[in-house]
């Protein structure tokens, strides 16, 4: 997933969680770290021998983020999220084909070669990172060709759905 603290933006993936140990890799590195979070939003982390305590506010998928006397805006990118935003880029206008937003897994498929699909509706639940997302169609358009079956795991921009879009 793609996560935006402030102005920078980072690449990060959940590889295991056991308990409050948790191995993740920021930008190709990768980080094992003790992690703590109580009810009240307040978070202790270690790292390299070194604890780290904040405190988490969290609206939805947007985080801030106390640590000392700094304050951090945090907002996680899902893949549905980055799938939305990729599609208001062209304002609106569904493209010829659907691909994956980043490696993952189709969990289910909702249309088939020749099935209408209209404004909103899903074509396909994808799921990263033990996440699941519904790639929508954001125009009228048909089904053309169904590229992959439900339990395929897929690459981030693997085509997945052709479509022949209603103008």
């Amino acid at each position: 997933m793609e996560i935006h603290i402030g102005d920078r933006v980072a690449e990060v993936e959940l590889i295991s969680k056991e308990d409050n140990k948790v191995r993740a890799t920021v930008d190709g590195k990768t980080y094992d770290v003790d992690i703590v979070i109580a009810d009240n939003g307040v978070c202790s982390l270690i790292y390299n021998g070194q604890s780290f305590n904040m405190e988490v506010v969290r609206n939805g998928k947007q985080f801030k983020v106390n640590r000392g006397f700094n304050s951090y805006d945090v907002d996680i990118i899902d893949a549905q999220e980055k799938y939305m935003r990729s599609r208001r880029k062209d304002e609106g206008r569904q493209d010829d084909t659907i691909t994956a937003p980043m490696p993952g897994k189709i969990v289910k498929i909702n249309f088939k070669p020749g099935d209408r699909a209209t404004d909103g509706d899903t074509l396909i639940v994808f799921e990263a990172m033990k996440m699941q997302s519904n790639l929508k169609v954001v125009g009228d358009c048909i089904v053309r060709e169904v590229l992959v079956a439900e339990g395929d795991s897929v690459a981030s921009g693997q085509q997945l759905i052709k479509l022949d879009i209603n103008q």
